[in-house]
């Protein structure tokens, strides 16, 4: 496995890193699907973010009926923050740790047993079959023995640098247990929806924040290009400070001038960060270039929040849809095709389906942003979630479809 896949987040990866800096593991002689972390776990996370967006939209036009843990809305919401989005997590971070740590991956029957209780939320979610208090212990178990491996790997390697990711992940296992705990009593679950809102804007901050200039430089460098963008600088740590400051009020005071400032200043922060890698000199190389778009996405999300709050522009729920369905699908299927491509030996090139992935996520992102008001749907409202939904889900079923057999098959360069 290289880690120039997914790289270390606290230095740049040199093109020319010598091939014996990366980490070695025995061979593994089980089923290739079970050998990392990012194949059980991509694919699953595809298959099932592609179907539960349809679902949603099918329930919410009144075409199909469901008999769920929570309301639709309340089960569209956790499914997306707390299924489909962990999954992803995990496939990264299953992939990256022994990278970061060269400590051996979790592989075979534990990696088995760590995606099965992933799934066995899902459908407890769905259908409570065991009731509702014990598919919520099931489901909120996922995120926090994948928080305890994070940590367990941390301290194990003494990787003390990589705790800012494991704070994350564990806030975000927190964010579930409050959103069970919220629904199950009946009471709002607007607080953990904007803590996992705000871990996940942290999480593409930092790592996204890293993998967008890192790759973009060693492109630039593979091709005798000047002014590589610096990886990490005083700008890019001022930016991370403001976001983090401004989520932060954002989950205190959702509501008040204060939050929507510095909210606002965050997204401006983040616009200018982006314009300092040089994205657009990546043209040539899609895969390269859709992790400046997914950054891109987080800054637009963040400026849209801040000004929503302050009365101007999107509505705060159309703004949202910036970093789940725009930021958060974007930057999730740039990892994932570039991962899947390099770590099973395959060239890291985006060919035309690929692209057409990356399209089709796009413009599912911008109908569902531009739809009119959910609250009071109109003809009009119906079309665009339709479009919208068949759009982003298309995106993920054709990734499914594509990179579905190389995430079941041998890597080419075993």
């Amino acid at each position: 496995m290289s880690s120039k896949e997914i790289p270390v987040v606290h230095q740049p990866i040199s093109a020319a890193q010598p091939a014996d800096d990366e980490p070695t593991f025995p061979r593994y002689e089980g089923p290739a699907f079970l050998s990392y972390g990012f194949r059980p776990f991509f694919l699953g996370a595809a298959l099932f973010g592609a179907l539960s967006i349809l679902i949603w939209v099918a329930l919410f036009a009144g075409k199909a009926q469901a008999t769920l843990l929570y309301s639709p809305r309340e089960w569209h919401v956790h499914e997306m923050l707390f299924g489909y989005l962990p999954a992803l997590i995990a496939g990264f971070l299953l992939t990256a740790m022994p990278n970061w740590t060269d400590r051996m991956p979790l592989r075979g029957a534990p990696l088995l047993a760590l995606f099965l209780l992933w799934l066995s939320g899902r459908l407890l979610v769905a259908s409570p079959w065991f009731g509702p208090s014990a598919a919520a212990v099931i489901d909120g178990a996922f995120l926090v023995v994948l928080a305890s491996y994070v940590w367990r790997e941390i301290i194990a390697a003494r990787s003390w640098d990589r705790a800012p990711i494991g704070v994350l992940v564990s806030f975000f296992a927190g964010a579930n247990i409050l959103f069970h705990l919220s629904a199950l009593q009946g009471r709002p679950t607007d607080f953990p929806e904007r803590l996992a809102l705000s871990v996940m804007t942290m999480l593409l901050t930092i790592i996204g924040g890293r993998l967008a200039p890192t790759f973009t430089r060693e492109f630039m460098a593979e091709r005798n290009m000047t002014g590589l963008p610096e990886v990490f600088s005083r700008i890019d740590g001022v930016a991370i400070v403001l976001v983090l400051v401004g989520v932060m009020s954002w989950i205190v005071e959702p509501e008040s001038r204060g939050a929507g400032v510095m909210v606002l200043v965050a997204g401006v922060a983040s616009v200018v960060r982006l314009i300092r890698w040089r994205g657009w000199l990546t043209w040539s190389e899609p895969l390269v270039l859709i992790l400046h778009v997914g950054y891109g996405w987080v800054g637009l999300f963040l400026v849209a929040l801040g000004a929503s709050i302050l009365g101007v522009g999107f509505s705060p729920e159309n703004a949202v849809h910036l970093l789940t369905a725009g930021a958060m699908g974007t930057m999730t299927l740039a990892v994932m095709t570039r991962a899947s491509l390099g770590h099973t030996g395959r060239p890291r090139h985006a060919d035309r389906i690929t692209v057409a992935i990356y399209l089709l996520i796009n413009i599912g992102a911008f109908l569902r942003i531009l739809a009119p008001d959910a609250d009071i749907p109109t003809a009009l409202t119906y079309t665009m979630l339709g479009l919208s939904a068949m759009s982003w889900s298309g995106a993920y079923l054709l990734f499914a479809l594509v990179y579905g057999p190389f995430l079941v098959r041998p890597s080419l360069d075993e």
